[in-house]
Formats: structure tokens, C-alpha cells, sequence
């Protein structure tokens, strides 16, 4: 398993200075003016992005910033109100999830897809492209697919040795813990060889015995030449193994950037926190000092409550004192 402590870290990846947008010199995946909306209210609403090739890029933002609708129309889940993606040079708006799949570009999800009743070597065959087997009349002759299956069956438990799962692999699906069913996801996610795995917050949920065995298998995506985009709240995770970061925040690219000059870009910390982050609110005296620059009716009525509050505080002790 790679050492996640010492990962070397991509650099160069951009042309000009890192900003919303700005261009990267070697884009697997390109978007302009994609947007969404449900109702009145706007999901997602990208300008333009590119996402770097043979690299870790981490999609972050606080929730409700849209960022698994835009997973979802990156990959044929739901269709957009105007715009298109470039995948490795190839126009992906409008095409459906199961052809985005098979054109190399994969992804998992916040909420496990595994077939519970299904056993997890099963499972893995299903991700498998191109079985002969699943034409109805091929399916009829075993000779035609038995020995694809055989292939399908050796790769399949390759995957699972290497997500140290090979000794699950005749158990039901059901059985697996969280943590070993994003292991399984990001497993059959493999089997189609992808060239970008799209993964929809692989923490969320995982015992935190499994989270480092997780960094070191999507690192090891990296080493083997694939492109990462992930989604993710944990920050010590991004800072950990993103090579790149994007910040959305309403439907927006508010921020981007190396992971360590992101965290500290007061967009990002806004986005997150709020534009106060840094002031003491927890007390009414907090509040006092805010309130001095804004409004004289609102310091009268928070220095009334003050002394309401300590004249009764007064009182109290008057009486515990004549008791």
C-alpha cells in the first residue's frame, strides 16, 4: 500500500495563476456553463472548470453546494439546464450513464450501490463491459462466454486481493461492513479500466480502522495512471492526497488551487464558516461588540438585556444572602 505520508504531490498543473476556471495544461475534463436548476432555486450553476489529468483532484464545498448534482450530470445521472463537458476530447452532455461507463469515466457513490443479495465476487462481475454471456441468445451457448468468464472471474479476484477482500468474495454483499462496501464500489468501479473514478465522499460512514487502507488505495489509483475526482469533507484527507482543489459553493467555482493556498483563501473560509467565522458570538457581550458598527437600537437592547441580566443575578444572591 502506498505511503500516504509521503505521496509526492503534482505540481504545474495550470496555466497562469490559480482562480476559478482558470486553465490546466493538461485537461481530462473540461466544462462550460453547466447549470441545474429544481424549481426556482439554481444546483449548480459552473462558468467553466477543467479537471487536471493523472492527478487527485478533491471537489469540496459545504453541503448543499451542489456538488454531487454536478457528479450526477458529469456522468449521465440527471441532464443539465444548458451546457456541455469534454471528456478526453469527447462531447459527454446528453449521453446516459451506463455509455459515460463504458467511455472510461466511472464513479461511486455516497450511499453504496452494492447488490445486497448478490455475493461480492458477483457483485464484481457485473462491472465487467462486453460479456458476451449477457446476449440472450450467446447466453444460450456456454461455449461462447465461458471462457471471457473465466477472465472476468480471475480479475475480479485480483481486485478483490488487492482491496484485501478476496476472502469475502463468496459472501453475500449484505454482510460487509460500510466500510468494506465503498472497498467493493471502488472494486467493480475498476473492472471497466477506467481512465477517471469519480468518487462521491468515500470517508463518509467508514470506520476510521479502514480510512487509512482507503487513502492508500486511492493513491494507488494515481501511481497506476488513472485521474481521481472526489468529493469529500474531510479536510485532513484533502490536504493529505489532493494534488489539486475545487471549492463550489451555491452552484459556483468560488475557489482554486493547491490544496494548502486553498484552506487558507478567505473565500473558502467564508464559504465554510460564514464571513463572522472569527468573532464570538457564543455571549451577549459578543454580540455588543458587533452590533457598536451597526445599529444604536439594537447596542440599547442588547445593553438592557446585560443589565436585566445582572440586576436579577443581584437579586438572587440577595436573597441566598438574607437566607
Amino acid at each position: 500500500m502506498p505511503d500516504t505520508t509521503n505521496a509526492a504531490k503534482a505540481t504545474g498543473l495550470q496555466i497562469g495563476d490559480p482562480a476559478p476556471g482558470v486553465k490546466k495544461v493538461d485537461p481530462i475534463l473540461v466544462a462550460d456553463n453547466v447549470t441545474r436548476n429544481f424549481g426556482g432555486m439554481t444546483a449548480v450553476d459552473v462558468a467553466h472548470v477543467e479537471i487536471p489529468r493523472g492527478v487527485i483532484t478533491a471537489l469540496i464545498g459545504p453541503n448543499g453546494a451542489g456538488k454531487t448534482t454536478f457528479f450526477n450530470l458529469l456522468t449521465g445521472f440527471d441532464k443539465p439546464n444548458t451546457g456541455q463537458w469534454i471528456y478526453d476530447g469527447r462531447n459527454l452532455a446528453g449521453v446516459p450513464a451506463y455509455k459515460v461507463s463504458r467511455l472510461g469515466m466511472v464513479r461511486t457513490f455516497q450511499l453504496t450501490k452494492a447488490l445486497s443479495m448478490l455475493s461480492v465476487l458477483e457483485n464484481m462481475r457485473l462491472g465487467a463491459t462486453k460479456q458476451t454471456g449477457e446476449r440472450f441468445f450467446s447466453a444460450l451457448i456456454t461455449a461462447l462466454w465461458r471462457k471471457q468468464e473465466k477472465e472476468i472471474t480471475e480479475r475480479a479476484m485480483e481486485l478483490l486481493a488487492r482491496f484485501k477482500l478476496d476472502t469475502k468474495a463468496d459472501d453475500y454483499a449484505a454482510s460487509l461492513s460500510g466500510g468494506q462496501r465503498k472497498l467493493l464500489e471502488m472494486a467493480r468501479a475498476l473492472m471497466t479500466s477506467p481512465q477517471l473514478v469519480m468518487l462521491d465522499e468515500p470517508m463518509a460512514g467508514v470506520n476510521p480502522a479502514l480510512t487509512q487502507s482507503l487513502l492508500g488505495h486511492i493513491l494507488d489509483l494515481k501511481s497506476t495512471g488513472m485521474t481521481v475526482l472526489f468529493v469529500e469533507h474531510d479536510m485532513h484527507m484533502v490536504r493529505t492526497i489532493a494534488d489539486w482543489v475545487i471549492v463550489m459553493a451555491e452552484g459556483k467555482i468560488v475557489a482554486e488551487g493547491y490544496p494548502d493556498a486553498v484552506m487558507d483563501d478567505p473565500a473558502v473560509i467564508d464559504a465554510y464558516l460564514g464571513a463572522h467565522h472569527d468573532t464570538d458570538l457564543g455571549t451577549l457581550t459578543g454580540q455588543l461588540e458587533v452590533a457598536i458598527d451597526d445599529d444604536d437600537s439594537l447596542v440599547q437592547q442588547i445593553t438592557d438585556e446585560i443589565a436585566a441580566e445582572s440586576a436579577n443575578t443581584g437579586s438572587t444572591d440577595d436573597r441566598k444572602g438574607t437566607a
